[in-house]
């Protein structure tokens, strides 16, 4: 396991590398772009779009995975198909190849002939990150990779990525919108149970270099089974004053933002893109709770931060089998999972997160939530 956690946040730095390098220039990036059609469109979004630094990403970290755990291949699951269309019409089933000449020979004919752009790309999905050090040579988990699956989320917050928006952000406060919102989401599950037991979150764009004026990346993981939690972040304080603080999306319904307010006071209500983004802000202390009424997110956006909350004490859970509950506490049952579909459903919606979700970091808090809420929705 200590060994799975290595590569996964190698492949992270490289997939953040490649977001990074797909952004470099404005002309490049405009080819890029593809608009999501049909069962694999989100549709809480009027616009859903697919770039190809998603489809590359995924299928990178998928071939390297296979690579060095071949019995996990059939079980490296992402939000994208692998098919991309080119200018001519032309259908080309994205992989990466053994070597960066045959990966920039395939790239080519997705981007019409553009042999420049291709070999950029090449060479950083091939290209080795600087070692990164996990801290985890003594990590002893009773798994092996034939028990678990992946989800890869490429790049999350899509919108934001090619909006390519640069907030300045305030010391302690979270982002609403912009490119701090788009990460690389890997998370791990066993297969049996759906159980989330580890996962690795990249920002590729946490701060600009004072040096170069590059951007630069942070990374964050965590590893939750049985007794065995062990997080990059260190559990935030409590910070005094009344109130919990809750981040939602800013189309949240009005009748919750209505109730939490209430509970809350307004000034305690933030707004910020991205469902990943949402949760490693619960994850990192800058709020208590991220709350979703609808099921707008997928099984790719919630299991690698999921993860991470869990060795933190916390979790994510269906808010509405919380709200139908007559527990106060929250029990494994609520708990999301991530190896069944939906299965009277079609494309990427066989995979979402159907019933909403509360992400939270302390069971009172989760409680504290559900209860005016019950009475709402």
């Amino acid at each position: 396991m200590a060994d799975l956690l290595r590569l996964l946040l190698r492949v992270a730095e490289k997939a953040a590398n490649v977001a990074r390098v797909c952004r470099q220039e404005a002309p490049l990036f405009q080819l890029l772009v593809q608009e999501k059609t049909g069962d694999d469109k989100n549709k809480k979004f009027v616009q859903d779009f697919k770039t190809l630094a998603d489809v590359v990403i995924q299928e990178m970290i998928r071939h390297d995975v296979g690579v060095q755990f071949p019995e996990m291949e059939g079980f490296i699951h992402g939000e994208e198909s692998n098919k991309f269309e080119n200018g001519l019409g032309e259908s080309v089933a994205v992989t990466v190849c053994n070597t960066p000449q045959e990966t920039a020979a395939l790239l080519a004919t997705v981007l019409d002939g553009d042999h420049t752009a291709a070999s950029l790309l090449a060479r950083a999905i091939h290209q080795d990150p600087a070692t990164i050090d996990a801290h985890a040579d003594g990590l002893t988990v009773p798994l092996s990779p034939s028990e678990l699956g992946i989800w890869i989320d490429p790049i999350d917050a899509t919108s934001q990525y090619i909006e390519g928006r640069e907030e300045v952000l305030e010391e302690g406060r979270l982002a609403p919108s912009g490119l701090h919102c788009a990460l690389v989401l890997i998370g791990v599950y066993v297969r049996s149970t759906g159980e989330p037991v580890m996962g690795v979150i990249n920002q590729p764009f946490n701060h600009k270099d004072p040096a170069g004026g590059g951007w630069r990346g942070k990374h964050f993981w965590g590893v939750s089974c049985g007794s065995i939690n062990v997080c990059s972040v260190s559990r935030p304080e409590a910070v005094p004053g009344p109130g919990l603080s809750v981040v939602l999306s800013s189309s949240e319904k009005p009748v919750v933002k209505e109730a939490l307010s209430a509970l809350c006071g307004r000034d305690k209500l933030m707004y910020a893109s991205g469902a990943g983004y949402k949760i490693l802000c619960v994850i990192q202390g800058l709020a208590d709770v991220y709350v979703l009424s609808e099921g707008s997110t997928f099984k790719w956006d919630s299991c690698a931060p999921h993860a991470l909350l869990r060795a933190l004490g916390g979790g994510v859970v269906d808010l509405t089998k919380s709200l139908r509950s007559g527990s106060r506490a929250p029990d494994h049952l609520m708990e999301l999972t991530y190896h069944q579909p939906n299965t009277e459903c079609k494309g990427a919606e066989r995979w979402a997160n159907r019933g909403g979700l509360v992400a939270y970091r302390d069971c009172s808090q989760l409680c504290s939530i559900i209860a005016p809420l019950r009475d709402k929705l």
